[in-house]
């Protein structure tokens, strides 16, 4: 059997997950193997269907493999999520009303309960706000913001966590296309300053190619410009080549 790199951020080795709907068994996960190198940033892309979310929920300790062995941060999944190592990027802001910018930020610092020395200071979440143009919101409501401004706070609270891990799936999804194409670069720009590992489930080749370090030899740091090159076209092409030639098979 495929063993674990107890180094590695995140370690699959040869992971299976099954599910059983209406008693029908389903493979959703089938010997995956894969290793996530600390302050990496991988996107998982690729059609509905093919386990994408449920490696995230493994990752996180919400799902056990059937098969095989995950290792986060060198120990469990249940571990690390103890330890309050992960934070998440949602699909949807789901901001509390009633709470300011500043403090929409701040909740799940106040709710995980973490030492001060372990999450970002209250300084620092202002100075992060101002760094994402948010600066002027920062006692705003959300019914007072836009969409796009809604989301910028959602990533920054999750920043605010100082979490060694991120997961997101899909957290752009509900965007128009010029706001998406937005968070991805404040996405970037926040996480080249965490040094934080990032699993990243996307239907998106343009956004997988923009964010992740694997497979995409384009440098560091990026903005929109890197779209205007044919380096990052050919990448593009690249990417779409394989997804269809590896979903034929």
């Amino acid at each position: 059997m495929t063993q674990p790199n107890d180094t590695a951020a995140i370690s699959f080795a040869g992971v299976s997950k099954w599910f059983r709907p209406k008693g029908q068994l389903v493979h959703a996960l089938s010997q995956v193997s894969l290793d996530v190198s600390k302050s990496e940033f991988v996107s998982l892309i690729g059609p509905s269907g093919c386990g994408k979310s449920t490696m995230l929920r493994l990752t996180s300790g919400l799902l056990e493999p059937d098969w095989g062995t995950l290792m986060v941060e060198g120990g469990s999944p249940s571990e690390a999520r103890a330890r309050k190592h992960f934070g998440f990027i949602p699909q949807h802001p789901a901001l509390l009303p009633w709470r300011t910018v500043r403090a929409n930020v701040s909740l799940l610092c106040d709710i995980n309960h973490q030492p001060e020395a372990e999450v970002m200071s209250a300084d620092d979440q202002l100075d992060m706000l101002e760094s994402i143009g948010l600066g002027p919101f920062v006692d705003a409501l959300p019914s007072e913001l836009s969409g796009g401004m809604m989301q910028r706070v959602s990533i920054a609270r999750v920043f605010a966590l100082r979490a060694p891990l991120l997961l997101a799936d899909e957290p752009f999804s509900a965007l128009d296309e010029l706001t998406r194409v937005e968070m991805r670069y404040l996405l970037l720009s926040l996480w080249e300053r965490s040094g934080s590992t990032v699993l990243f489930v996307t239907h998106s080749i343009p956004e997988a190619v923009v964010l992740s370090d694997r497979a995409v030899p384009l440098p560091r740091p990026r903005d929109e410009s890197i779209e205007d090159t044919e380096e990052y076209r050919e990448i593009l092409r690249e990417v779409r080549s394989a997804l269809k030639e590896g979903w034929s098979h």
